[in-house]
């Protein structure tokens, strides 16, 4: 099956006063029709950076941006409207990405004109739509008259959702969906997000920092520090055989509620150090100053990807053939 989504050598860096940051540094990875990748990091380490250059929210520095076999690294003004229609993205935050000043109906309503609607002009046949959709997410028809404000968090959420499915689209970017809603709620977003992929092979491209949550949406996962992807691997055999030092220290601090979780998780590993300015990066291996596992190599040479398992790669000289 061709992947909807292929990223490679992705690159984005940034200018500041203090140097270059390389934000996002030789980044690869696709994602299938019906298939989530989750992409997880603690704060900087590029993965909501990686989520806006392929939405073309920022121009890539270098790599390519594949999209149902299509380059699209270019800005996002630049993109055709079927394109934009076929790639939708859900931020974080819904209370900012709404209009405050519109009801949920003309929320729904603008990108059913600018990309569905061959005749744009048919109240009826629009309203129907709209219908449509909130019932996709299982939001009332009454809410169409709604304002954003006098919805809840969870709420504003589903709106987003429906605004990005409205278009049909083939993949959807969630930049940390359910990260403002308490546990409840994010249980039930998470539940609708996968029946709704399901029902139509949407590709998800699930950003978060929450490692607990890839256990219940993701296929596959991969682990970004320091603008890297560290380690990507199919989901149960991620959380089974973590390989890579940092992504062991994060699975070990997830917190658990039973004991047999607790035996599936790897022993408690301290993390030491601090995250490395993105402006000075430490000299091989990024992770080296923060690694209890280190070799003579790990601060003179950045390892290089190697496949340990069939779709398991990790990028450490631990696990390098010249090392096993």
């Amino acid at each position: 099956m061709n992947p909807v989504l292929e990223v490679k050598n992705l690159k984005k860096y940034f200018s500041t006063s203090k140097g270059v940051v390389r934000a996002v540094n030789d980044v690869s990875f696709s994602i299938a029709p019906g298939e989530t990748l989750g992409l997880v990091g603690e704060s900087g380490s590029g993965k909501s950076t990686v989520a806006y250059t392929v939405m073309g929210l920022y121009q890539p520095s270098g790599g390519h941006i594949l999209f149902q076999g299509q380059d699209i690294a270019i800005s996002h003004q630049k993109r055709k409207r079927v394109l934009k229609k076929e790639l939708q993205i859900v931020f974080q935050d819904p209370g900012s990405s709404l209009n405050p000043r519109q009801t949920i109906e003309k929320i729904l309503t603008l990108p059913l004109r600018l990309h569905t609607m061959d005749d744009n002009k048919n109240i009826k046949k629009i309203a129907e739509k709209v219908q449509n959709i909130l019932s996709l997410v299982e939001l009332p028809v009454e809410y169409m008259e709604k304002y954003p404000r006098s919805l809840g968090g969870g709420e504003k959420q589903m709106v987003a959702i429906a605004r990005a499915l409205a278009t049909n689209p083939s993949l959807i970017v969630l930049d940390e969906p359910t990260s403002a809603l308490d546990v409840s709620i994010q249980a039930k977003i998470i539940h609708k997000l996968i029946e709704i992929q399901q029902e139509k092979n949407l590709g998800y491209l699930f950003i978060t920092h929450d490692l607990s949550l890839m256990r219940n949406i993701a296929h596959r996962v991969a682990i970004m520090y320091l603008g890297r992807i560290v380690e990507m691997a199919p989901a149960q055999q991620f959380f089974e055989t973590p390989y890579h030092p940092y992504t062991r220290m994060l699975i070990s601090s997830i917190p658990v509620v039973s004991s047999e979780e607790e035996k599936l998780k790897p022993g408690k590993i301290p993390s030491i150090g601090e995250i490395p300015s993105p402006v000075n990066l430490p000299p091989g291996c990024v992770f080296h100053p923060r690694c209890t596992n280190r070799l003579p190599i790990c601060d003179k040479e950045e390892p290089k990807d190697f496949e340990i398992k069939t779709g398991h790669w990790v990028k450490c000289h631990l696990w390098s053939s010249n090392n096993n």
